[in-house]
């Protein structure tokens, strides 16, 4: 509530949200997973239970306070201090050049327009072949401007968007997208 321009959320994903969220990643292999705006890490759990051992988890947050935090309290994760907008980027400083899943906190709504696509254009830019990438959005958010304009910025970034049904046991609810296979500019 301190911060509603860098946090959108009242309260951490519930677990039935972050599990469907987590469905997009990989349950075998060695797969590369990276989470976006992870928080206090309600997301990050469920990342880490369908992940095989053999997985590589990064989280990338902007906030100190969020990345001491989560250093301190999940250990285990991979924590990248920095701006989801330079993806690449970042990845590229740990030796990563492409992505098997990307899952995202990141409160899109409240995101200027261009933040929005330099964000979607870095995702597109670290998937793999047959990548996904999986967002939400809260279904008493979806008729304001700024979720309207993310879910047509998804349209234009992505040939495949589904739209699950809304996930009642999060406060708010949600609705969850999974996008696959992005189009290159």
């Amino acid at each position: 509530m301190r911060k509603p321009n860098l946090v959108g959320a009242v309260a951490p994903s519930s677990p039935s949200l972050a599990r469907e969220m987590a469905s997009v990643v990989p349950s075998s292999g060695t797969p590369v997973v990276v989470e976006l705006g992870p928080g206090t890490g309600a997301l990050s759990g469920a990342i880490a239970d369908r992940l095989p051992s053999g997985g590589r988890q990064v989280a990338i947050e902007l906030d100190g306070g969020m990345v001491e935090y989560l250093r301190t309290e999940l250990p285990w994760l991979e924590v990248v201090q920095g701006d989801a907008a330079r993806l690449g980027e970042l990845l590229a400083e740990i030796g990563v050049d492409k992505v098997d899943a990307v899952v995202s906190g990141l409160p899109w709504s409240i995101f200027p327009g261009q933040l929005q696509r330099d964000i979607l254009h870095q995702v597109g830019s670290v998937l793999a072949p047959g990548g996904a990438f999986t967002t939400f959005a809260y279904v008493h958010a979806l008729g304001m401007s700024g979720a309207r304009q993310f879910r047509r910025r998804l349209d234009l970034s992505f040939d495949e968007v589904l739209t699950s049904r809304t996930v009642w046991r999060n406060v708010p609810p949600a609705r969850i997208y999974v996008c696959r296979r992005p189009r290159q500019d």
